[in-house]
């Protein structure tokens, strides 16, 4: 097997397993009870989902720099999973705010922040609304991309990254077992190493050339 076909094998699936593991996690959070799912359960699963997929995205760059590949490789790969993920951190907040709103309690941020996050967890939303508005910026990548100024914006979705892991850890109920808590924090140790190797030596960060 050439290292072309590996690097697609682990880049698929590694991709896979974790979108498995989150939903196993989700679904024993609502105890696999999927004949009365409200958007307040559903909308969970989509968070983890995106977070998963994009944490992947960053262990494929890290092996694709070590086999040597270029991007062209995985480019395919990247598009699609990006799309999944761009839709997944839509529909994380958005059914929430949609549910909130049809239940009377109005737009947010009060409707959440009044009707559904504790008053004391108020910082973990903000986060993950900053995130989300840097990741929703990020996609434009195909527009700025070969700008100078673009390192920024890429750095700025490196903090997001680990600003969504805080988010989940305060506000996240699928994170309550202790199997999922560990394999939590395994995702940000292994996200932290790997930043470190993309940006050390000759390993630049450059997400957009997948």
């Amino acid at each position: 097997m050439t290292k072309e076909k590996k690097l697609q094998l682990a880049a698929w699936g590694l991709s896979i397993v974790v979108s498995t593991v989150s939903f196993i996690a989700w679904g024993q959070g609502i105890r696999w009870q999927f004949n009365d799912v409200s958007s307040y359960k559903l909308f969970p699963l989509f968070g983890l989902l995106a977070f998963s997929l994009m944490w992947a995205h960053y262990m494929v760059v890290a092996i694709r720099k070590y086999l040597g590949l270029e991007g062209k490789h995985i480019k395919k790969y990247f598009t699609w999973t990006s799309y999944a993920v761009l839709l997944f951190i839509l529909l994380h907040p958005g059914l929430l705010i949609w549910q909130l709103w049809r239940d009377g309690f109005g737009l947010p941020p009060d409707s959440y922040l009044r009707n559904y996050i504790p008053a004391n967890a108020a910082w973990a939303a903000f986060l993950g609304s900053v995130s989300l508005l840097i990741f929703l910026a990020f996609e434009f990548h195909r527009i700025f991309g070969h700008k100078s100024w673009w390192k920024y914006v890429q750095y700025l979705s490196d903090v997001a990254m680990f600003l969504i892991f805080v988010h989940a850890l305060r506000l996240g109920s699928q994170l309550r077992p202790e199997w999922f808590r560990v394999v939590w924090f395994l995702y940000g140790i292994s996200l932290a190493i790997t930043l470190v190797y993309i940006y050390t030596g000759n390993n630049q960060r450059k997400l957009t050339e997948e």
